[in-house]
C-alpha cells in the first residue's frame, strides 16, 4: 500500500538539503557524485546542479556487476560507465533512485572498487522501499514508500522526473 502523494521535486529539495548537511558533518572535501544508470543518473544530474559541486558528474552502468544478470539477462541498452576522474582516495556521493534489497548498491560498490579504493562512499537515494536482503543503508533518503507485494515503483525522466506506481505484470 502506498501512503501519501510524493513529489519528486520536493523529495529532491529535501535530499539536497540533507546532502549539504552530510558534506559538512563528514567534512567531505570536493566529493565526487556518481549516479547509477538510469534513474540514479537523472537524480544525480539534478542534485549536482543544486549542490553546485565542482567535480564533474560520474555515471555507473552496473549491468555486468549484477548478481542476477544470468536470470534476467543483460540489459540491451548497456552503456559504459563514465568516471571523470580517479576514485582512489575520493569521497563519493553515490546516487540511485530506489533502494530495496541492496543488491544494486552492492553491484555498484563492486564496480567502484574496481576503479580504486575511495576514502568514503555515501549513499543517496530518492526512495527506500524497506525490503532489504543485504545490510546496506542509505545516508540520505528522499522518502520511504511501503508498496504491496504486487506493486512496483518506477522513476520516469529525465525531464520531468515523475514517479509511477503500478501493479506487477
Amino acid at each position: 500500500m502506498v501512503s501519501g502523494t510524493l513529489s519528486v521535486d520536493a523529495l529532491l529539495d529535501k535530499m539536497a538539503s540533507e546532502t549539504r548537511a552530510l558534506i559538512t558533518r563528514r567534512d567531505l572535501n570536493d566529493p565526487l557524485m556518481i549516479g547509477i544508470r538510469t534513474g540514479g543518473v537523472w537524480l544525480a544530474e539534478r542534485l549536482h546542479r543544486q549542490l553546485e559541486l565542482t567535480s564533474p558528474l560520474g555515471v555507473l552502468d552496473i549491468s555486468f556487476y549484477r548478481d542476477d544478470f544470468t536470470q534476467v539477462g543483460i540489459n540491451p541498452k548497456v552503456q559504459p560507465s563514465q568516471l571523470p576522474c580517479a576514485t582512489e582516495g575520493r569521497d563519493i556521493l553515490l546516487v540511485d533512485d530506489v533502494i530495496m534489497s541492496g543488491r544494486t548498491i552492492r553491484a555498484a560498490l563492486n564496480e567502484l572498487f574496481d576503479y580504486g579504493r575511495p576514502a568514503s562512499v555515501n549513499l543517496i537515494t530518492l526512495l527506500d522501499l524497506q525490503r532489504r536482503e543485504l545490510p546496506i543503508q542509505a545516508d540520505v533518503i528522499g522518502g520511504t514508500l511501503a508498496l504491496g507485494p504486487d506493486q512496483l515503483v518506477k522513476l520516469n525522466g529525465p525531464d520531468p522526473l515523475t514517479l509511477t506506481i503500478r501493479q506487477r505484470d
